[in-house]
Parts: structure tokens; C-alpha cells; sequence
């Protein structure tokens, strides 16, 4: 018999169906030539430090780094049950043969690796190469399974990227930790994706708004702008110019462009469009998109593919044609399919793009849950859109003479709208508007024509700051970093995996090191000062850049992994003396009971530290306490960080601008007065006295 492995349960049961097995045991089915089950996720995974020496119980930068020379690995602590019954099967007597059917691709192979290592099983492995849970996938897939040995490469590469996030979490978590008596979780792509939203939230603070001004011109028929002058005055005297004047178009270019349809969906462009669209976070579109997977709606979720493969032509426009036959948002289109630009199979590695499968042929849509149906019409969408035609427009950019100055007049016109016909009637259904969408705007002028007794105006502008990073956004900085060096064969290229990228924006959020405020991820006090400390080898891109490239080589079979391995001892080596030569006696937190001092307790004049939660007293008997959720705060949309709170307990009160009323929905400015009554914290507003007017009665 041939013993399944799958990675988890649901995805066990879709293979069993689509092979006709249903007798159901105890952690596994069984039937004809097949038993089959899964790993319920990772079941196995690297030992803490402390399976290695009791002394990796306490944290002491003396004992760094630890590099293990022989690896131990332990079963998860919540998975004993399910790995004990796998390896009774793997020993089992009636099995032959293992297939490997944990998802394709690097991860899925370290997934089944480590359970069929550790199961002491040596009998002769299969693996299951495939991207969608389709039965006829399955089937196929089953008829022509491979040899198990064909991966061994790609398995030694997983375990190296293991291994080396282990090594380097491991030491530079416990060396930073020390060195600033906090703990400072370090991590090769969670470090570098804070230090890209503090670097952004440092220039939103540090920039600076200039004045600019536009001068308008109009007239019967006519609106031309001229944009960004720096000074009022030069505006003043170009408006003076103008005013009364004629204005004659000196000249008339017409320009037709073709944009041509989108690229099918790999899982972080997915993630970006869902959360532009509906505000949904990256986890949520994952975990949307996975029980899409799991339902036999979508192929699978986790991949960085845009294209599907030539061997799928007659599938992609099968599916197009039921998509626009399943689906309300498309009743009314007429689609003419080319498929040709979303076929190429040396563009496809672990898994084809994300599209619909068959199975919403004989599936009632209405029974979908909203998130995952709103997934599914993105992803049913972006298919039509990707097989649909280009989008032609005409751009008109007319100049404009007057008092001596040119002015512009500009606009644009549809010859062909092609896709954009598909996702506009698609997004009207949604009642969902891209904010990238732009609206027609109509300029008919002929090179010669005047216009008499011009209007002149100003308008007052101002810069605007770098925008926060919302999920969109940052996936997006994630995806491209570092890709500058790392090389085309690199299975993975930015920060993260498209995998991987929802759970380190979310461990990055629970942690406290970012907020999130509406859409817009915010970094907080914490992660601010973790960046601070960390040497720039381990804030950059550049350090998974340099991994990718040598573990696409170690799949190759080009590198070895004891290069690979010595290579990471090395760096870690680097980090050590890194951080020790940049140590910064300053940034070190005291050793109170609660953490940095920030202030003197107006209560009882001890220390006022920083704590998980909330700005307290260190004596606790004193129990003065200001919450970092406090309510007042929260309401009026600030967050009260430990400046604020150092300048309260200093001064006794903070000037703050943008207050937020809940009852009024304005912004407001006030002062901020600390108000202790030995028993509540309270805050009590000023507000600057009004001005009387001229004129005004005293």
C-alpha cells in the first residue's frame, strides 16, 4: 500500500475523495491501495536552545552565539497525537511507499521531511507535484507521481533556511535583550520591514510643508492651470497679467497609449487589491483564500506565480466562460479571449497564478461566506480582466498663452475600453471604487483659437508628507526590497514570502512594535527604539537578498549546505561584534520593576516607568497609573506615547494639535491638563481665548 501524506486535513479528505477512499479511521482514511493523512501543519520543528545545555536557560551574551553542531528536533507539543500516528503508519507493514503530498514547494517539503526523518521511516518516497485541489488535478497528479529523490536538493535548502532563522533569531534576540536589559525580538525579515515603516514614519515627521501656488485661467470653455509656483508674489503678477487678456492655444498634441490587461494574480497583488478595496488585512485575504482553496474554488493560495502554464489554455478559457456565466457582475459583457498573455510556463515555479476552478460551475455562490466571496469575484475578475483586451485612450494636452505666460490644459478620452469595461462594471456591482481609478476629462481646443476677457485666479496649495504605509503599501515594499541583488534564479526574492508576509505584518502588530490606525500601519514607541539599537546588518534587505540567492543555489545542487551553514556562522559572528562595537550605554533601559524611567510620580514622587500596557509608578502600593489605551486618547484618534506623558508629568500639561471630537466629527487644538485626585488619573482641557474680531464689541 501507498502511505499519503498530506499537510492538512481538509486538503487529506480532498485527495481521499477524488480517489474514491471514504473509510475513515482514527487520524487517517483508508481504502483500496491507499492510506492517507496529514501533518495538521508543522508537526516537527527545531529544539529550543535549552534542549542543547541547561545553561541556554538564562540569557548571557557570554554563551553566544550558539550554533548547534548536531540538530535536535521536537514534535510539537499540541501535535503528539497526530505524529504518533503517522509514524505507526509509516511503519507499518502494509505500507511500501510514502507520497509526499504536503504543499509543492520549499516549505512543504521541509513539512514532510522532518516528520518522515524523525519517524525513523526509510521506506521509498513519491512526491505530489500539484497546484490546484481540482479532482482532475489530483487524479492526474497521481498518475504521474515522482521520485522523491528529484527533491532532495529543494529539501536541504528548507532545512538550511531553518536552521539559519533559528541561528540568527536565536543569537541576536538574546544579545540584543541583554545589552538593553528588554526584551528585543530580532528577526532576519522582521527587523528589516520595521526599520521600512520607521524610515517612513521618520520622514512623515521630519518633513516639512512648503507653500506653492496655481494660477488659473478661465474663460467660455476654457480651464488651463499654471502649476507650483513657489512665490505669492510671482503668482500675483502672473494673475494681474492675465486678467481681462486674451488667451490664444498655441498648440494642440494628441497622444493614443494602450495599457494593456493586468496580470493574473499571484497572493501578494491579491492581498494589496483587498486591501485597497475592502480593508481587509493581509492575514485576511490569506485566510480567505486558503478556505477558497479548501472549498475547490480557487488554486492554491501561496504563490508568487502571475502565469499559468501552456499546457492549460483550453482550462483558462473554460473558466472564463464560466465566470462569466456564474457571476452577476458580468451578465452584460461580451469577452473576447486571449489567453496568450497569461501562459508561460518557464514564469511559473512552485504554483500557477490564483484563478477559479471549475468547481463554481456546480457550486451555489450564494452559500459562500461574504469575505471569501468577495476573495472569489476579485480573483473570477482579474481572470476575465487578464484574457480581455488592451485599454486604448487619447491624451490632449493643449498650451495656452496668455499675458506673457503658458498655461495647461489637459485631458484624456477612451477609444477602447477593453478591461477596463470588465472591472468597471465589476466594481459597480461591488460598489467598490479603486483610488487609482482616474476620471475622463474632456479638452477639445484647435491649434489658433482665442478666448476673450480671461479670468485669472490663485489657489493656495501645500506639499504633502510621504503617506503612511497601509498593508497595500507595505506588501508592496516587502515584495520589491533587496530584489535589486538577488539574482533570477532566487526562488524568493523581497522580504518574506508571499506565505509569510500576513503572519510577520501580524507578529509585527501583536508584538507592539506597529499600530494600527484605520488602514495605515503606524509604528509605535517600541518599535522605534528596537530599530535604534540594531546595527544596519540586521535592519537590511540585503541580508535576505544574499540568503535567497545561495539557497536557490543549494536547490540547484550548486552549493552546498555546509557552505551554506558556515556562511550563516560567519554572519552571525558579524552581528555579534556588530552590536557590541555600536552599543550605546545611553539607550540601556533601567533596571526597575517596570522599565524605562520617564518621569516623576506626581503621587509619591518615585520613578514613573514604562510597562507593557500603561506609564505607571514603580511603586505599586502608589498605584498611579496612565493607560496606553486610555480612553480619553483613543476617543480624540492620538496615541499617548511616553513623550507626552514625560512633558505631563514634567510640566503638568501638553499642548496637542488634531484632537478629534466624536460628537462634532471635527479636529481640534487644546491643552492637555493632568489632573491626579490620589485616587483617579483624570485630564482636563484649555482652549486658547478667541480673538475678538475688529469691530467687536469689547
Amino acid at each position: 500500500m501507498k502511505l499519503v501524506i498530506a499537510e492538512k486535513p481538509s486538503v487529506g479528505m480532498a485527495l481521499a475523495k477524488a480517489l474514491g477512499i471514504a473509510r475513515k479511521k482514527n487520524g487517517y482514511v483508508e481504502g483500496g491501495e491507499y492510506i492517507i493523512s496529514w501533518c495538521v501543519g508543522h508537526l516537527v520543528g527545531l529544539a529550543n536552545a535549552d534542549s542543547y545545555d541547561e545553561k541556554y536557560r538564562k540569557w548571557n551574551i557570554e554563551d553566544l552565539p550558539i550554533i548547534p553542531e548536531n540538530w535536535i528536533f521536537d514534535i510539537a507539543p499540541d501535535k503528539n497525537e497526530q505524529f504518533g500516528i503517522l509514524r505507526k503508519l509509516m511503519n507499518d507493514s502494509r505500507v511500501t511507499e510514502v507520497v509526499n503530498a504536503c504543499d509543492a514547494g520549499r516549505e512543504g517539503e521541509l513539512i514532510f521531511r522532518l516528520v518522515y526523518n524523525k519517524s525513523g521511516c526509510r521506506k521509498p518516497i513519491k512526491r505530489l507535484w500539484i497546484s490546484s485541489m481540482e479532482e482532475k488535478a489530483i487524479i492526474d497528479g497521481f498518475a504521474d507521481l515522482k521520485d522523491g529523490c528529484d527533491y532532495e536538493n529543494l529539501y536541504n535548502s528548507a532545512l538550511c533556511r531553518a536552521k539559519a532563522d533559528w541561528i540568527v533569531g536565536i543569537n541576536a534576540t538574546r544579545l540584543f535583550s541583554r545589552l538593553y536589559n528588554r526584551t528585543l525580538n530580532v528577526g532576519r525579515v522582521q527587523t528589516p520591514t520595521l526599520a521600512m515603516i520607521c524610515e517612513r514614519e521618520n520622514g512623515i515627521t521630519n518633513f516639512r510643508k512648503e507653500k506653492y501656488f496655481n494660477v488659473h485661467l478661465k474663460a467660455d470653455g476654457l480651464d488651463a492651470v499654471k502649476e507650483r509656483v513657489t512665490d505669492h508674489d510671482k503668482a500675483e503678477t502672473i494673475r494681474r497679467a492675465c486678467a481681462g487678456k486674451q488667451a490664444h492655444v498655441d498648440t494642440v498634441k494628441t497622444e493614443r497609449k494602450t495599457v494593456n490587461p493586468p496580470k493574473l494574480y499571484d497572493l501578494t497583488t491579491l492581498q494589496r487589491e483587498a486591501n485597497r478595496l475592502y480593508g481587509f488585512t493581509a492575514q485576511q485575504t490569506l485566510d480567505y483564500t486558503q478556505s477558497l482553496y479548501e472549498m475547490k474554488l480557487c488554486t492554491y493560495p501561496r504563490t508568487d506565480s502571475c502565469y499559468l502554464t501552456e499546457d492549460m489554455k483550453d482550462t483558462a478559457e473554460s473558466i472564463a466562460d464560466m465566470v462569466l456565466r456564474r457571476f452577476p457582475h458580468f451578465k452584460n459583457i461580451t469577452l473576447k479571449t486571449d489567453t496568450s498573455r497569461i501562459l508561460n510556463s518557464k514564469k511559473v515555479t512552485d504554483h500557477t497564478a490564483i484563478i477559479p476552478t471549475a468547481e463554481i460551475e456546480n457550486t451555489d455562490l450564494s452559500s459562500v461566506p461574504e469575505g471569501e466571496y468577495k476573495i472569489l469575484c476579485l480573483i473570477a475578475n482579474r481572470m476575465l480582466c487578464a484574457v480581455s483586451e488592451p485599454y486604448v485612450y487619447e491624451t490632449v494636452t493643449a498650451e495656452i498663452r496668455c499675458g506673457g505666460y503658458s498655461f495647461a490644459s489637459k485631458g484624456r478620452k477612451t477609444i477602447k475600453e477593453g478591461f477596463k469595461g470588465i472591472d468597471n462594471a465589476f466594481r459597480s456591482c461591488q460598489k467598490c471604487r479603486d483610488e487609482t481609478d482616474n476620471d475622463e476629462a474632456s479638452v477639445s481646443f484647435t491649434e489658433g483659437q482665442t478666448f476673450d476677457n480671461a479670468v485669472s485666479e490663485i489657489s493656495e496649495h501645500y506639499t504633502q508628507p510621504p503617506k503612511h504605509f497601509t498593508e497595500d503599501t507595505l506588501l508592496s515594499a516587502m515584495e520589491r526590497a533587496g530584489t535589486d541583488e538577488i539574482t533570477e534564479d532566487a526562488e524568493r526574492s523581497g522580504l518574506g514570502t508571499p506565505a509569510t508576509r500576513a503572519g510577520i505584518i501580524e507578529k509585527l502588530t501583536k508584538s507592539g512594535f506597529i499600530r494600527r490606525d484605520k488602514r495605515n500601519l503606524v509604528v509605535t514607541d517600541s518599535g522605534t527604539d528596537l530599530i535604534s539599537l540594531m546595527p544596519d546588518i540586521i535592519k537590511s534587505a540585503k541580508m535576505t537578498a544574499d540568503w535567497e540567492n545561495n539557497l536557490a543555489l543549494v536547490a540547484k545542487g550548486q552549493y552546498t549546505s555546509k557552505q551554506f551553514m558556515e556562511d550563516i556562522g560567519r554572519l552571525t559572528d558579524d552581528i555579534i561584534a556588530a552590536a557590541k562595537s555600536g552599543f550605546d550605554e545611553s539607550k540601556v533601559t533601567p533596571r526597575t520593576s517596570g522599565g524605562e524611567v520617564i518621569g516623576i510620580c506626581p503621587r509619591c514622587g518615585k520613578n514613573v516607568v514604562v510597562t507593557k500596557k500603561a506609564y505607571s509608578c514603580e511603586d505599586k502600593d502608589c498605584g498611579f497609573t496612565l493607560w496606553k489605551n486610555d480612553r480619553f486618547f483613543e476617543n480624540a484618534r492620538k496615541t499617548l506615547t511616553k513623550e507626552m506623558v514625560a512633558a505631563l508629568l514634567k510640566n503638568g500639561k501638553i499642548a496637542v494639535r488634531g484632537l478629534y471630537s466624536p460628537k462634532s466629527g471635527r479636529n481640534y487644538d487644546a491643552t492637555v491638563c493632568l489632573e491626579d485626585t490620589g485616587k483617579y488619573v483624570n485630564f482636563r482641557l484649555e482652549f486658547a481665548p478667541r480673538k475678538e474680531k475688529k469691530g467687536g464689541k469689547a
